[in-house]
């Protein structure tokens, strides 16, 4: 078992957690008060430059790839082998805690400076990955840093643009000038990796659920990633006088958008299961409060670990808004902008890290992750395995969100038996 470690080398799981309270306020914000980190703003670039220090002071060498990921190398006995990517995102949600996505990349940094002040080198490199977005919150669609990596990204993927109408590349060679490393590409196709160059990915997450809090367990071995689907749904209606539009005459698109969100979350209760379906932003416009809304916009996210039934229930909400669009006079549009398939992890890595958690006196429990991850992209350039850590009453994507040391510790302490045992399997 590996023995714990002490402040007397200065690696902790509390030193993760000081880490990331210190990345949640400017100049690593883009919010004056309050977390928001988008990909490739200021924020994400002084970021960069605070976590390519830290890869530094733990012996790894840093780049920043074509797609905007920081990347910290720890080789092995041996220069350019295949390497064991412990990964997750910097970016953020809006008013987001300070824990989901950097807990992941940071505890990826204690658990190499642990390696690399014991002296201890293997047969594979290990590299540290902070992808730069994984949310969304920039761009509408997610994980492009991770798709970037895994080389699943299309033209079309590329063409996308920002409120501001800047697609990636050009974020890309804007965001070039802020971070210390040098860009040499900003194309993110060039980040692609090829197969044989990675041994296999292993991501550390918050939970964001209640189940390890509910059964007073430090960590959790997630065995699969429900699929994801997105969409844009844009309803028409009539922009009128609110004042002379009498209630009979009027095509109402927000009135008709609140029937349609209505419909979404009783088709997903009925359902039931897994399957959750969410609205998670409406616009509309012209947006004064005399006029009658002639336009409305909003998102929908749905997600099942099976993926019939996430189908099932996107056809069931797409025919069921056209339905109440039809009745109404109004028009709907439908457009996809995202499908991430179910992602297992896979069995074999998955043994290996229950067997670490058990090493390290840790029940082996199992868990399925509603919440997407980079993870589930990644499984398409190599094997996956995560582990997760237990986060105070399951609430993320929240100020709110927050982590015990000692489970830090715990989950650092798991993942140095897993590349231990990850080794004697290579050997």
């Amino acid at each position: 078992m590996v023995t714990t470690l002490t402040s007397d080398i200065g690696i902790s799981g509390a030193r993760v957690v000081q880490r990331c309270d210190r990345l949640g306020v400017q100049p690593y914000s883009d919010l004056e008060k309050g977390l928001f980190r988008a990909y490739l703003m200021p924020a994400h670039a002084a970021t960069i430059n605070t976590v390519a220090s830290w890869m530094s002071e733990a012996d790894m060498s840093t780049r920043i790839d074509g797609a905007g990921n920081l990347i910290g190398r720890y080789e092995g006995h041996e220069p350019n082998a295949p390497a064991l990517i412990i990964g997750s995102h910097l970016d953020s949600v809006y008013d987001a805690g300070f824990y989901d996505g950097p807990l992941g990349v940071l505890l990826g940094i204690e658990c190499v400076a642990a390696l690399a002040a014991q002296g201890r080198r293997f047969s594979f490199a290990i590299e540290v990955v902070a992808f730069g977005d994984e949310e969304g919150s920039r761009f509408p669609i997610s994980m492009i840093c991770s798709r970037a990596m895994a080389g699943t990204l299309t033209e079309e993927d590329l063409a996308i643009t920002d409120g501001g109408g800047k697609t990636p590349e050009q974020a890309l060679d804007l965001f070039r000038e802020w971070v210390f490393r040098p860009m040499h590409n900003i194309d993110p196709r060039s980040a692609a990796r090829r197969p044989e160059e990675v041994l296999a990915y292993l991501e550390p997450h918050i939970e964001q659920g209640p189940v390890l809090q509910s059964e007073d367990l430090a960590v959790g071995l997630v065995t699969g990633i429900a699929g994801q689907l997105r969409f844009d749904v844009e309803v028409t209606g009539t922009a009128a006088h609110a004042g002379t539009t009498t209630m009979g005459l009027r095509r109402d698109a927000m009135a008709g958008a609140a029937e349609m969100l209505v419909s979404i979350e009783r088709i997903a209760k009925d359902i039931g299961e897994d399957l959750v379906a969410t609205a998670g932003r409406v616009n509309a416009w012209p947006g004064s409060t005399n006029v009658i809304p002639g336009r409305v916009t909003f998102s929908l996210d749905i997600r099942s670990g099976d993926m019939a039934r996430r189908d099932k229930a996107a056809t069931a909400i797409e025919q069921a808004l056209g339905a109440i669009a039809q009745a109404r006079g109004l028009e709907m549009s439908w457009t996809q902008l995202q499908d991430l398939a179910s992602s297992p992890c896979d069995e074999d890595l998955s043994a290996l890290m229950g067997t670490a958690m058990e090493r390290a006196g840790h029940k082996k429990r199992a868990l399925v992750s509603g919440a997407g991850h980079d993870a589930m992209v990644m499984s398409t350039l190599c094997p996956t395995v995560m582990v997760f850590i237990r986060c105070k009453d399951g609430i993320s994507h929240n100020p709110a969100e927050r982590v015990r040391m000692d489970d830090t510790q715990a989950a650092l302490d798991v993942m140095l038996e897993f590349v231990t045992l990850l080794e004697a399997r290579a050997s």
